[in-house]
């Protein structure tokens, strides 16, 4: 992935969905304010590698387990934004549609995933290789 990214952290031709994602800068301010709650749809194997830290209240419901989260994720996101993550925004769009599909209407996937977070909002939060629940940090 290119280390040019715009003023959203988006890379250059990235496919920006508005209507399902957001971008990783406004996905951070929203956050950072309180507006929005995380929702992280990763392997445990993946968190233990990189989270996004100070994110405020956030849930781990791995995509395999969503379903298991609906009512955790009722009451922690009380009428705020929902934002979606993975690794790279695959997984995080399917569950941002899954709960839209569940009546959370207001559910957006932050596009690129960590990766994309890493690389243009925090340089510090890790980035990794996954190869099924097999997870590698780059250096």
């Amino acid at each position: 992935m290119s280390d040019t990214f715009d003023d959203k952290g988006l890379p250059p031709g990235y496919p920006f969905k508005p209507s399902y994602e957001i971008a990783p800068v406004a996905a951070a301010e929203k956050l950072s304010k309180g507006d929005a709650l995380l929702v992280d749809v990763r392997l445990a194997e993946e968190l233990e590698i990189a989270a996004l830290p100070d994110v405020g209240e956030h849930i781990h419901a791995p995509l395999h387990e969503l379903n298991e989260h609906l009512d955790d994720i009722e009451d922690a996101a009380n009428g705020r934004t929902i934002l979606t993550l993975c690794h790279h925004g695959v997984r995080s769009i399917k569950a941002a549609l899954a709960l839209r599909g569940c009546g959370f209407e207001d559910t957006h996937s932050i596009a690129g995933g960590i990766e994309n977070w890493s690389l243009a909002v925090d340089r510090a939060v890790p980035r990794y290789t996954r190869d099924g629940a097999q997870c590698t940090r780059v250096e």
